[in-house]
């Protein structure tokens, strides 16, 4: 389980078909102030997916090894409700590194490993 770099969301990543999967597990404000619901995907442009629950949402995409510690394919923002390309990788014993792309436009955050 990795907390992420803003310290607002812990995600279970574990391996599933050839590569890795991505889960919110937790929300350091799991109620949206708006409803008094917990937080919903709200931010999604698909109505269909749009009322899921953020806590238990996929994140990660068609991740397969890149090489060495190293996974490829898509990651989704609930903060924006878009997919985006992506690697991630080992950066040590306790640090994810997740990148995301939009054309040449790359940003990315560490995660750390989460306390058990």
């Amino acid at each position: 389980v990795w907390l992420t770099q803003a310290g607002d969301a812990k995600v279970r990543v574990s391996k599933c078909g050839g590569g890795i999967c991505g889960v919110v597990v937790w929300l350091r404000d799991p109620i949206d102030p708006a409803t008094g619901k917990p937080q919903v995907d709200d931010k999604n442009l698909n109505p269909a997916l749009a009322r899921r629950p953020i806590i238990g949402l996929p994140l990660f995409s068609g991740m397969h090894p890149a090489g060495p510690n190293k996974w490829s394919g898509q990651i989704y923002n609930a903060d924006n409700g878009n997919s985006y390309a992506s690697n991630i990788s080992v950066a040590g014993p306790d640090s994810l590194r997740v990148e995301g792309c939009v054309g040449a436009l790359c940003g990315g955050e560490t995660w750390s490993r989460a306390g058990r």
